[in-house]
């Protein structure tokens, strides 16, 4: 009997001990949650460029929220990801499941304090493209921005000092983080090769980047002619089935690509370009995507090496085709946006045939196929040419439009240089605003 009372009372002191631990702990995360809430309401924020590299060396920020100080969760979008991410040195791996179960989750990025999050992956010789397109999207945006960089070691470094460089009024209208590139460690060489370097490195975004709400993903070769949170606001207009936005990859189906070759499905008439992606990444990572593989619906993590492996010898375009595919098979969780948010030469090379920016001016520059840097089409090598060389803190009127106006002049003998005057419609516009708002402030 007494051995039986001896084991009752040491049952009762174990349960009360695990009891004790279990409210510590709930305890401490209520406190750290409504730190946190403090601080998304205005009362403890000072996140910003004043805070240095500490801020912006942070991985996985909590997607809209950038928070500061003691933050036990702040890599659990990166300690999720593994075995496919190798965590940096300056990143914990601490197990935050009980605190991050407890977290409020948006399904839509608009309300969160209006900073738009961009991400970009640059591999190889594109460094100074990158830092021209990050410039475009600095110039012309009122709002704050948060840049997520995806790039090879070996650009780290340079990407941190040319950015560090930057004006310190110019600095405090972004932050920044820098990746590594990481995939999955077991197909890790054929995703990286797939299509361009690196460029399938998209796909993975929203299983690194776990606690970001949603994000703009755009390529390299990108020239923002109007404010970034201009396209951000269309993540309000998804309906409740959407969780991506891209434009067509073509506007006239007679030189359309996948309508005459593509040997795989393709989202309608002519297909997607993903150049330029606006995501809600909750809803991606949620949703069961239907698929030609099996009858089940898979999530997208579970989704993507099938579809390489059925694929692999029937795509041209890499990543773009697998999203394609996917969108083929998911249309009503697609948002298709105007073509003036993502020019390209097709829309001008052969006439144009573009009516939005016909209408509006072009809002996104898309120079794909490397035209900023060759002399096939020259008015789209002016506008990066002059955005590029334009010094900050001077006048945007008379020392980037009037440059660019004179060079677009020239190249009048091209048809895409014949319709340039749709690329100065929206980005006078834009530097009209954009001055104003430095005049009220003065």
């Amino acid at each position: 009997m007494r051995c039986y009372l001896h084991a009752f009372l040491l049952c009762m002191i174990f349960t009360f001990f695990s009891l004790l631990y279990v409210f510590n702990q709930l305890a401490s995360t209520l406190e750290d949650r409504d730190d946190w809430r403090l601080t998304e309401q205005g009362i403890h924020d000072r996140s910003s460029h004043d805070t240095g590299h500490l801020l912006r060396k942070k991985p996985g920020l909590a997607g809209l929220r950038d928070r500061e100080g003691n933050d036990r969760c702040k890599s659990l979008s990166v300690s999720y990801w593994n075995p496919y991410w190798g965590l940096p040195a300056d990143v914990c791996g601490v197990n935050c499941l009980l605190e991050s179960s407890l977290r409020e989750r948006s399904g839509s990025a608009v309300k969160e304090h209006g900073r738009s999050h961009l991400a970009v992956v640059a591999c190889g010789p594109r460094l100074e493209e990158t830092l021209t397109m990050l410039k475009s999207a600095v110039l012309f945006s009122k709002k704050p921005l948060h840049f997520y960089i995806f790039a090879e070691d070996e650009l780290h470094d340079s990407f941190r000092n040319a950015l560090d460089s930057w004006p310190r009024t110019v600095q405090t209208k972004f932050n920044f983080t820098i990746y590594p590139i990481t995939f999955p460690e077991e197909n890790a060489k054929e995703w990286k090769k797939l299509f361009k370097p690196c460029a399938s490195q998209r796909l993975f975004l929203p299983l690194i980047l776990k606690d970001v709400d949603s994000l703009l993903y755009v390529d390299t070769d990108i020239l923002f002619l109007q404010p970034v949170e201009d396209i951000w606001a269309l993540l309000s207009q998804f309906n409740l089935s959407q969780l991506a936005a891209m434009a067509p990859e073509h506007e006239e189906p007679r030189i359309g690509w996948y309508n005459r070759f593509a040997r795989h499905p393709y989202y309608g008439k002519t297909g997607i370009n993903s150049g330029v992606m606006l995501m809600n990444m909750t809803r991606l990572r949620e949703k069961f995507f239907q698929n030609d593989m099996t009858t089940v619906a898979l999530r997208w993590e579970e989704m993507l090496m099938p579809l390489l492996q059925k694929y692999k010898l029937n795509i041209t375009w890499g990543d773009q085709d697998l999203l394609n595919i996917i969108f083929h098979h998911n249309p009503e969780s697609l948002y298709v946006f105007p073509c003036h948010w993502n020019y390209r030469p097709d829309h001008c090379i052969y006439g144009s045939n573009c009516q939005q920016a016909e209408q509006e001016g072009v809002f996104i520059l898309h120079g794909n196929r490397g035209v900023y840097h060759d002399d096939k089409q020259p008015a789209f090598r002016a506008v990066y040419e002059v955005i590029q060389k334009y010094p900050f803190g001077e006048n945007m009127e008379t020392s980037l439009l009037k440059p660019l106006e004179a060079s677009l002049q020239t190249t009048t003998n091209t048809y895409c240089g014949r319709a340039s005057h749709l690329f100065t419609k929206k980005l006078k516009q834009s530097i009209t605003s954009v001055q104003q708002d430095a005049t009220q402030r003065r």
